[in-house]
């Protein structure tokens, strides 16, 4: 029985070990953030009605708008910000949210920068409404992987940010363009340090 709970506790033991080690080993296989993000991350595209008609759509274009914003945001804390292209930089991403205020985005860059995120990958997100005093809220929760400029795996943080599709009226259709209303609340929001899947 006593070599049964050894070999038992030996095994659990070896285990930790090695998931900790492919945990340690996870690469960012994604590519480069470079100027070619800013220019594709400029939030100036519109919708139409039948392009947002299902959950799905829905859920791949907050993917991809929070992508969007990670990417900036990951150039931003890995320069001086204090150049030209990082003012550049800091104007594309407060493009993505309704007001133009240095609040919206100072949740995420102090995480980024207090881990030293260089690469970030937005995985999970679904989408939720919440009615509130009659108003419709649209909220994405997600979880987002961060890496350093080795491409090493930091952690995974679990993430919220609450966005509108606003219409836009364009010449015989109409149209909707995508804004965060907030990102990163911070005071419901929760780091969880997990394993990545293998």
């Amino acid at each position: 029985m006593k070599n049964q709970n050894k070999f038992y506790w030996w095994t659990l033991f070896l285990s930790m070990i090695i998931s900790g080690f492919i945990s340690c080993n996870k690469k960012y296989e994604g590519e480069d953030n470079s100027l070619e993000t800013i220019r594709n991350a400029n939030n100036r595209v519109t919708y139409t009605k039948s392009s947002l008609d299902s959950l799905q759509a829905i859920n791949l274009i907050t993917t991809q708008k929070v992508q969007d914003l990670l990417d900036l945001s990951t150039l931003y804390t890995s320069g001086n910000k204090d150049t030209e292209i990082d003012s550049v930089i800091y104007t594309q991403m407060q493009a993505h949210f309704m007001t133009k205020d240095s609040n919206n985005l100072k949740p995420l860059l102090k995480e980024m920068d207090s881990l030293k995120v260089r690469f970030a990958k937005v995985n999970n997100l679904k989408t939720t409404k919440s009615v509130v005093d009659k108003d419709t809220l649209d909220f994405a929760n997600f979880d987002v992987e961060y890496y350093d400029k080795k491409r090493t795996y930091i952690t995974t943080v679990n993430r919220k940010a609450q966005y509108m599709l606003k219409a836009s009226p364009v010449k015989f259709q109409k149209e909707f363009k995508f804004y965060f209303n907030n990102f990163y609340k911070q005071e419901t929001d929760s780091i969880k340090i997990t394993k990545p899947a293998n």
